[in-house]
């Protein structure tokens, strides 16, 4: 097991430095000239020089490669191009809020999806199902910036109950900053719900068919005790895998929810930095969203042995 646990791990890296070339390369294959781009039409040849040497633009790929690397192991994420102020600044100031909302959102899509999906499962074929079947194509449809605007204008406008925009950081107390949270994530939980609603309901009707359930109820025990103790853990595989495949899609919905509800969070930098075109912003959020990704679907992978006790044998055997 500790072995797999090694393999699995030394197999992200080079993952990682995939994805580093990547992010680099982001500022090679913009069309024309970066630096002028950056300086804007009316920028005198000088400003443009400037530009050009303090991101390196003067000197061949292969050295500004390593000039970026060497940073970055250093934890160097370069300075903004505009405000003059450290990447790594700007992001330890805004990654409460979408750290935040990414948990609140997860904890709703789960709590929400896997109960639905589960019921689902228990009555296939019936109203039920099906009703349940559409919420989640819909829910899985609709982009998440309508979604948004919808409960923006219901239930901020007209119903009053929870707040349109900001954020209150956890400083103000927890209960405030799930006040101020709670409409954003139900935003953008809705395509995360669908998905897990719907793995799990495929997941545990396979599961409900195997013969140990059967067994289980020839037992007498009850229809519920064999759900929970029995049927979940065994289709928690492709739930977990979901969840976990699930975080990229978060990731890019942040962006678009945290410019609508006005969150001061990565994701809204993210968006303003696009739009001002300041490149090592763009650079450093691109590669740790990436990181993220690739960190959580590593976990996921290291947790099937915790829910199949068939993936702990496999593990043992090939190691």
């Amino acid at each position: 097991m500790i072995g797999y646990l090694v393999r699995r791990i030394f197999a992200v890296i080079p993952v990682l430095l995939l994805v580093a070339v990547a992010v680099f390369s982001l500022l090679q294959l913009t069309p024309g000239d970066p630096a002028q781009l950056i300086a804007g039409d009316t920028a005198t040849p000088e400003q443009i020089q400037a530009i050009r040497e303090k991101l390196h633009l003067d000197q061949p790929p292969l050295v500004q490669a390593m000039a970026w690397g060497s940073a970055l192991a250093h934890g160097d994420l370069g300075t903004s191009l505009l405000s003059g102020v450290p990447v790594t600044t700007l992001i330890a100031q805004r990654i409460e809020p979408t750290l935040m909302l990414a948990l609140l959102t997860i904890i709703l899509a789960v709590c929400v999806g896997v109960p639905l999906g589960t019921f689902a499962a228990t009555r296939v074929g019936s109203l039920i199902d099906r009703l349940v079947m559409l919420l989640s194509v819909m829910a899985f449809s609709v982009p998440v910036f309508i979604l948004a605007y919808g409960l923006v204008y219901f239930i901020s406008l007209k119903l009053h109950w929870l707040p349109a925009q900001g954020y209150k950081p956890l400083s103000a107390g927890l209960g405030a900053t799930l006040n101020s949270l709670m409409l954003p994530a139900v935003a953008l939980c809705g395509v995360y719900m669908a998905q897990i609603a719907r793995v799990t309901r495929a997941a545990v009707i396979e599961v409900l068919t195997e013969d140990f359930i059967r067994t289980a109820r020839a037992k007498g025990l009850s229809r519920l005790y064999v759900l929970i103790v029995h049927a979940l853990p065994n289709a928690a595989i492709p739930i977990v895998t979901i969840i976990g495949f699930g975080v990229g899609g978060l990731l890019g919905g942040v962006v678009v929810t945290e410019t609508v509800f006005n969150i001061p969070g990565l994701g809204q930098l993210a968006a303003s930095a696009i739009l001002q075109r300041d490149y090592p912003i763009i650079q450093a959020l691109t590669l740790l969203f990436a990181v993220v990704y690739v960190l959580v679907n590593l976990l996921v992978d290291l947790s099937y042995g915790l829910f199949d006790p068939r993936v702990r044998v496999w593990k043992a055997v090939n190691r």
